[in-house]
């Protein structure tokens, strides 16, 4: 009968979670009846519910909404307000450029020729799809870049577990046979595989989609599919760094990752004084730390599922063995298959980098930005979303096609780059409802006095070095991000973290822009985020596999944003001195170093 009970209300553990989790924490309004109290009341409720997905992660966003009039801490219309930031027009943006990229098919061919330029030999051959994946990952989602790049990494995982040996290779190229399971089966619609950058995966990794064919899929989920151990650790290798390095990648790069953008937002929330977190100064502090990261991270994936003889990468294009040769035979074969750049890929590809061109000089710190040539009296008002807004309005405006004045021999009727429905498609409306409420909650703690109160508990870590509080803060924040999303961790942590950087005396940057990258670090769960999720669900790991490389990857990550931050960030953002910026803290003695 127990047995029978426990196993109902498992069944049931959601709404349970839901139910109790507000009354267990009452108390905390009813006994103290202080603002503190009942907003610290929210933060708990809407940290439980976001750890746990009992309620979808932008129906939580909504809570500040509801409980912060009801608790008399803002009103319905100031909550409301703080819902919708520059943030969101950003978003859009970007989400606009994203679109016409996938909807075009730009990104496979910049995958394949990425591949391509950097050979078969499978340690080349991880390298150029890790770097394929982390550039797309600098300017779409990461789930979208993964579900992108994976189809053709398991179309080339298929030949090489079809090939049976450089003999039968050779036969099948001089007589012209092809492999009928490698094509890849193309998308209906821009963003029809994307992820919701932010949701956790609750069902079982195989009901994640993604864009390879049914048969495809199916081959892969077979026992026995592997001739040897070699091919098997090689395929689990490849799969891995398809995963990290759309995180890796997204770091480099503002509009990259959620978490980068609510940290912009926030930082332009409570410090508008702020004009050093910029595109420019985000890109020359975190493009490098991709690099490293990257380059640390293949070489750990190659020790790992490849092996440790790193001079086979430096063998001459005529030993490749048969199974090399059909790799590159794969990826020529799709590379061909896409033909010429038609014009809308040349169109989508100008406006990519007339996009990050103009953030890059907007406003780059050391020289005149043409916001301020163009804009003098009022520079200040123009932002990266404005330019995101401008050419992300040029997609629905442009013509797809040329225009054509012969009506009834060309049949075709005026057509913009992307459509609203296929914006629609492609936009995560649940990362902006997420995003809202992350500010809500965080000017909330600010009117309440909560964050000050938090910061104010946490002020005996001021007796440690700088360093040695901001990695307690990356360790801590690269756990919770394991078990949470991204934009949720970054959301709770932000207004926590700023007060306390405050009342220790320190440069708030020093403190949040590391934190703010460790939460992109998911590496070691399968549900960690949902690029795992995808590369899990093809079949060729475990999580026993995701835990021992991940491991791995979060310390070669953390200790390369610790290593930049306390380098070229010093400098770059003047982390050493206390800005005017900030808000003056009560003293407190600290030490520096």
């Amino acid at each position: 009968m127990m047995k029978r009970f426990l196993k109902g209300a498992w069944n049931y553990q959601k709404l349970l979670i839901i139910i109790l989790t507000p009354l267990l924490l009452l108390p905390l309004p009813l006994v103290i009846q202080k603002k503190e109290s009942e907003c610290a009341f929210t933060l708990c409720v809407m940290a439980v519910y976001w750890l746990t997905e009992a309620l979808p992660l932008a129906a939580t966003a909504l809570l500040p909404a509801l409980l912060f009039p009801l608790f008399g801490i803002m009103t319905s219309s100031q909550v409301a307000g703080v819902y919708f930031k520059d943030f969101h027009l950003l978003l859009i943006g970007v989400i606009c450029l994203a679109t016409s990229i996938e909807k075009w098919g730009l990104h496979r061919r910049i995958a394949l020729r990425l591949v391509t330029v950097v050979g078969v030999n499978p340690g080349w051959l991880m390298l150029g799809f890790m770097s394929s994946c982390a550039i797309l990952s600098m300017w779409v989602q990461n789930t979208s870049a993964v579900a992108m790049v994976m189809p053709i990494v398991e179309a080339v995982i298929q030949q090489i577990l079809n090939a049976e040996g450089e003999g039968e290779q050779r036969q099948q190229a001089r007589t012209g046979t092809s492999n009928l399971g490698l094509e890849l089966e193309e998308s209906e619609g821009p963003c029809e595989t994307n992820e919701e950058p932010i949701n956790r995966t609750n069902e079982q990794p195989d009901a994640v989609d993604h864009s390879i064919s049914a048969d495809v899929h199916c081959q892969t989920n077979i026992d026995g599919r592997y001739q040897s151990r070699r091919e098997h650790m090689m395929c689990k290798g490849l799969c891995l760094s398809i995963a990290y390095s759309s995180s890796i990648g997204g770091i480099s790069t503002l509009p990259g990752t959620s978490p980068n953008l609510i940290f912009a937002e926030y930082i332009n929330q409570f410090y508008p004084e702020c004009t050093s977190v910029n595109f420019g100064n985000w890109i020359i502090l975190c493009l490098p730390i991709s690099v490293i990261a990257l380059l640390l991270t293949w070489i750990w994936l190659h020790w790992m599922f490849i092996g440790s003889d790193f001079r086979a990468l430096f063998r001459p294009s005529g030993e490749r063995s048969g199974r090399e040769t059909a790799t590159a035979r794969v990826i020529e074969e799709e590379y061909s298959m896409l033909g010429p750049m038609s014009p809308q890929e040349i169109v989508t590809g100008a406006m990519f980098i007339l996009m990050a061109s103009l953030w890059v000089f907007r406003d780059p710190g050391f020289i005149t930005g043409w916001s301020s040539l163009f804009f003098p009296q009022h520079s200040g008002h123009v932002s990266d979303a404005t330019v995101a807004i401008l050419l992300g309005v040029m997609f629905f405006v442009m013509p797809a096609h040329k225009p054509s004045t012969d009506l009834q021999k060309d049949g075709r009727s005026y057509e913009a780059m992307i459509s609203w429905k296929e914006f629609q498609a492609c936009m995560p409306w649940e990362v902006a409802l997420l995003v809202g409420g992350g500010f809500a909650l965080a000017e909330g703690t600010k009117v309440s006095g909560l964050s000050s109160y938090v910061a104010n508990l946490l002020s005996p870590l001021g007796s440690l070095p700088v360093i040695a509080t901001v990695t307690i803060a990356c360790v801590i924040v690269t756990s919770v991000t394991e078990v949470a999303s991204n934009a949720a961790t970054i959301t709770i942590f932000l207004p926590i973290l700023g007060p306390l950087a405050e009342s220790l005396h320190v440069n708030p940057l020093y403190m949040l822009i590391p934190t703010t990258l460790c939460t992109s670090f998911a590496y070691l769960l399968p549900s960690s985020n949902p690029s795992n999720a995808i590369v899990f669900s093809y079949g060729h790991l475990t999580t026993m596999d995701m835990v021992k490389a991940g491991i791995g990857v979060n310390v070669i990550c953390v200790l390369a944003v610790l290593f930049a931050v306390t380098t070229w960030g010093i400098p770059l953002f003047d982390l050493d001195t206390y800005p005017d910026w900030a808000r003056t803290p009560p003293q407190t003695n600290f030490s520096t170093w």
